[in-house]
């Protein structure tokens, strides 16, 4: 009788502990929810014109939800790394489960002068009538041409 009382205290033990290591594991994992809410903004191409540089960005919204009033924030530094501009990007609306292509003229600045750009922030962000405060951590940014984009 007190070989079965102490199997079941080594079996509640053992559960104990795969209950700990499971929550650990699952700790360090993304939630299914906090992937799919990430928007990826991807600096695409750079183009000159006459009137400056024209930029190329693709927004990859993959959530379930449309973005729309999204305006960012962002600043243009030069090939030395030193502030240039700061703009008011309007990129709404983006709808669910959709790649879209934005492009934006920086008027007065040629593509090779550009450095870098920076999410500096998020001055809107609504989904439906819900305003939304972590749009800046919902965002993913990354380049394809050799003009970094970072927040």
């Amino acid at each position: 009788m007190r070989g079965g009382a102490f199997g079941l205290g080594v079996r509640r033990a053992s559960f104990a502990v795969t209950a700990v290591v499971v929550s650990v594991f699952m700790a360090g994992q993304p939630s299914a929810k906090a992937a799919t809410d990430e928007v990826s903004m991807e600096l695409n191409k750079l183009s000159n014109d006459a009137a400056g540089c024209q930029a190329y960005f693709v927004f990859d919204n993959q959530g379930a939800a449309e973005y729309d009033k999204l305006k960012i924030d962002l600043v243009v530094f030069n090939s030395e790394d030193v502030f240039e501009r700061r703009f008011a990007m309007s990129v709404a609306p983006l709808d669910a489960k959709k790649r879209t292509l934005r492009m934006f003229e920086f008027k007065k600045i040629a593509c090779d002068k550009i450095g870098s750009f920076l999410i500096n922030g998020v001055l809107e962000c609504q989904q439906g009538k819900k305003t939304k405060s972590d749009c800046v951590q919902r965002l993913v940014p990354s380049s394809r041409v050799d003009v970094e984009l970072t927040k």
